[in-house]
């Protein structure tokens, strides 16, 4: 088991992430039994593979299962949490665990934030996309009609449990969705991304998942120490997600990883146009994520997810697209297009590209 801490110096909050085979059922129970009050958050595809295993170590701790999927990140589906958190007797020495993916940890940390004003999180990530993303670093939202995450809350978990145990009931699409977020971190941390290029040929590999996982975690965890907030250093982890979003928005055919790998070839390219940047860099950039990608997708709405980029958090007008673009190893910039631009070669790269 590994250990990785973060600490929010100045704020006395210090979240343990635990790694490793096995952390669920050893270390599951025991928190459960630090707290007065526990809850149970999970959804029906988790409750469906794991319910029996999850009631077993839950000592009768009250449980809620939301509907799974992330249609149903929504603020309706946040009220029902609560109420149902209300109607077991919460009381602010209670903790909500969070056993899920994304979504469920999404929600869940809103609603630990919200609940009497702020009770404890464990998050327990079920993906590999929440492990090695979502789980760490405190961000907790609902999506408010077409815009992604706009309604949330920072909670820092007191203790993240991810155990490469549930790697082994994911589907193909969301082990990509998690390389998605891998990728994105190599395109930030040169050694990182020396390990993923050297071992491409082996993305999907458990024993190679379970390996790399504490790597990305302890990156992640590292800029949120340096910039909880997002007001720095912490942009960087949006590196390829303005597209991806925009994307995301108007096609569900894919998932949230996998429009991230798409957004990181499309902003990489942008990058290759407007600043000075490493050409052959990004070049095995871009076949990384092309094999983590696994196919190249056909018919990519981009006509339709070009107005949603304006939408981003990261613009400060209406009529400018900020992006997070890879531009040498190890490095980024935040680059600031007007929307027609960023409107016209989004359709003409994702066309010469053959997507």
């Amino acid at each position: 088991m590994q250990t990785i801490h973060l600490d929010l110096k100045g704020k006395d909050v210090v979240s343990d992430v635990l790694c490793g085979e096995g952390v669920f059922e050893r270390e599951f129970p025991r928190l459960v039994a630090r707290y007065p009050q526990s809850f149970i958050l999970t959804d029906s595809n988790v409750k469906r593979l794991y319910g029996d295993k999850i009631a077993a170590l839950a000592q009768g701790a009250p449980e809620y299962v939301m509907p799974a999927g992330e249609e149903n990140k929504q603020p309706s589906t946040l009220i029902e949490i609560l109420r149902a958190m209300a109607k077991a007797g919460m009381h602010r020495g209670g903790c909500l665990f969070a056993v899920g993916g994304g979504v469920v940890g999404d929600v869940g940390g809103l609603a630990a934030a919200l609940y009497m004003r702020g009770i404890s999180c464990v998050q327990v990530p079920t993906t590999l996309l929440a492990q090695v993303d979502s789980s760490v670093g405190g961000k907790t939202a609902v999506d408010l009609d077409d815009v992604k995450n706009v309604v949330g809350a920072f909670k820092q978990p007191g203790t993240v449990l991810a155990d490469p145990m549930f790697f082994a009931t994911l589907p193909p699409r969301e082990i990509r969705c998690g390389l998605g977020e891998i990728v994105k971190h190599g395109a930030l941390n040169a050694r990182l991304f020396d390990e993923l290029w050297e071992n491409r040929e082996h993305l999907t590999r458990p024993e190679f998942l379970a390996r790399i996982v504490p790597e990305n975690i302890r990156h992640k965890a590292d800029v949120v120490q340096k910039d909880e907030q997002e007001t720095g250093l912490r942009k960087s982890l949006n590196l390829g997600h303005t597209t991806a979003h925009a994307l995301e928005l108007c096609d569900k055919r894919l998932s949230h990883g996998e429009y991230v790998l798409i957004g990181l070839i499309f902003e990489a390219e942008i990058a290759k146009t407007r600043v000075s940047c490493d050409g052959e860099y990004l070049e095995r950039l871009e076949e990384l994520a092309l094999t983590a990608l696994g196919e190249k997708p056909r018919g990519l709405p981009v006509a339709a997810a070009a107005p949603y980029a304006r939408l981003d958090k990261k613009n400060k007008t209406n009529d400018q697209v900020v992006i997070t673009a890879p531009v040498r190893q190890g490095e980024y910039a935040l680059l600031s297009l007007p929307y027609a631009d960023y409107e016209r070669e989004l359709s003409d790269i994702f066309a010469s590209m053959g997507f």
